[in-house]
């Protein structure tokens, strides 16, 4: 069976290379530059970071399969500002992190426990709660959950995101040829589970990280080799932006780079990567030319 998934692996990186050679590269923001190496032993799994529409320069991270069951609050320069422990709420596996409207017009923090490498799982699980209007250095909070299937059985993912104009969810698959786009029904957390809506195929595999700028008019997706970039236009559904041709945007490669998020103002976007090969991550920033 591993040397199944090996293969498999192996047969879909090759397919997201040649994908994206065909895409092509631009330049609106600069070469990712070094903030810090990220060395706390809790961190050495991260595999998602999105940031806070509340708190200045305010980042949330987690950590993937097995790991803790917090949310991490890093500044924008790589300091270390304590957790949120979600109780009552296994990391079976973590894998992305969005920060979006919820309930009431407030924002939330969203966690995808969404990765499945084996593609074993009855259903995956969104957990939300809103973000703390005061921080300390550790929270504790019981999330909201809504349990979900998908309508074409079970899957991996890696990539969460919520549009900010209409409060819609969205989860990227990682494992097939073309990664499929599909929609969380709005009433996912009052219900007792919900099937997930297939939208549209993206022209990449592997994808394993996303974010929609605060302002909703930029879009990130990142595999382990690129990272692809939309502009949508004023009152464009996501999947219409996202059914144009992205471009690819500057990335340092990571030894296993699983996070990208915007900064709240999108002048900037980040990357940090998994700890692999003993090789440190690094948080990077990726400034925009304007």
């Amino acid at each position: 069976m591993r040397t199944t998934f090996l293969s498999l692996t192996i047969l879909l990186i090759f397919l997201s290379t040649g994908l994206a050679q065909e895409i092509p590269m631009d330049s609106l923001f600069l070469p990712g530059e070094r903030i810090k190496e990220i060395s706390e032993p809790a961190l050495e799994e991260v595999s998602g970071i999105a940031f806070s529409h509340l708190h200045s320069n305010l980042l949330y991270l987690h950590v993937d399969s097995g790991g803790e069951s917090a949310v991490f609050l890093m500044d924008s320069l790589g300091k270390s500002l304590g957790k949120i422990t979600l109780l009552d709420t296994p990391n079976r596996d973590w894998e992305d992190i969005a920060v979006g409207v919820g309930p009431k017009g407030e924002s939330y923090v969203y966690v995808g426990e969404i990765g499945d490498n084996a593609g074993i799982y009855s259903d995956i699980k969104l957990y939300r709660f809103p973000e703390p209007k005061k921080l300390s250095d550790n929270l504790e909070i019981k999330p909201e959950v809504a349990v979900l299937n998908y309508p074409d059985g079970a899957k991996d993912a890696e990539t969460l995101m919520v549009d900010p104009w209409t409060g819609e969810i969205y989860i990227l698959s990682k494992r097939d040829e073309k990664n499929t786009l599909y929609r969380v029904p709005k009433d996912a957390f009052s219900k007792k589970e919900s099937v997930l809506e297939e939208l549209i195929k993206l022209p990449f595999s592997s994808a394993v990280a996303g974010d929609i700028s605060a302002d909703g008019t930029q879009i990130l997706i990142k595999n382990y080799f690129a990272v692809y970039y939309w502009e949508r236009k004023k009152g464009e559904s996501l999947t219409d932006a996202l059914s144009r041709m992205p471009v690819r945007l500057p990335y340092v490669p990571e030894p296993q780079g699983e996070a990208v998020g915007f900064s709240l103002n999108g002048k900037s976007y980040y990357t940090i990567s998994e700890k692999r090969f003993n090789i440190q991550p690094f948080l990077y920033r990726y400034p925009s030319k304007n």
